[in-house]
């Protein structure tokens, strides 16, 4: 029988294998409202207000419709639309109704001020309350910045932008921005408001996806964990 010496029973690196966040977030940088992705492409991202269908007459039903066609058809590039869920906990929003009830004087309208808080008690208890926001996303393509650029994204696999960010930002800018203007003018028809998102916000945004909050504890779990 033929004895291997010097080997281990398992096969166990010196040094553990240590893998940051950053390099699987496909972001390079975000400079001048502009977010750089590693493989040399771009976006710009707005918010936009939303719109209740339902509330509007048929007649301004048919104009929001028709407006809504016109805005895609000249549209000349792609966008994403990206609807945003998350539970919102509004104990916060309580503690204020507590201390705006505390100011009541009036009998009558303390009991109708209790009555709402219990309406948004109970209303919590049976059903999630998720606040959403509503973004469009103005992309630009690593194509776009000509064959042998293009070519370089492809081959060149690393963490950095494959060439200048300087070069990047300003071809980004020169494609995005009249995009961007275009889009804002086309969504007024519609009654939509969009507002660019700046460094600091894009910043917030994406590190709220990739680092989410734990989900707020309920007022029944919370009293059977201190029983």
């Amino acid at each position: 029988m033929i004895r291997l010496k010097n080997i281990p029973p398992f096969n166990v690196p010196d040094e553990p294998i240590v893998s940051p966040t950053q390099k699987h977030v496909p972001i390079a940088d975000i400079i001048d409202d502009i977010v750089l992705y590693k493989d040399g492409g771009a976006a710009v991202l707005v918010e936009t207000t939303s719109l209740n269908f339902g509330l509007l007459s048929e007649k301004e039903q048919e104009a929001v419709i028709a407006a809504y066609a016109a805005l895609i058809n000249s549209l000349s590039f792609s966008v994403q639309i990206v609807v945003r869920s998350q539970k919102k906990d509004i104990s916060s929003y309580l503690v204020y109704l507590d201390s705006m009830f505390a100011k009541i004087t009036n009998p009558q309208l303390q009991g109708l001020a209790q009555g709402y808080k219990s309406f948004i008690s109970e209303t919590i208890k049976k059903k999630n309350v998720l606040g959403k926001r509503f973004f469009i996303i103005i992309p630009f393509s690593p194509l776009e910045l000509g064959v042998a650029k293009s070519f370089l994204t492809i081959t060149k696999r690393t963490q950095a932008l494959p060439f200048p960010k300087s070069y990047v930002l300003k071809k980004a800018k020169t494609t995005l921005y009249p995009r961007r203007d275009h889009l804002i003018r086309q969504s007024g028809r519609l009654g939509l408001k969009l507002k660019v998102l700046k460094d600091n916000e894009l910043t917030e945004i994406f590190y709220n996806t990739y680092n989410p909050k734990p989900p707020p504890i309920k007022e029944e779990d919370r009293g059977a964990k201190t029983n």
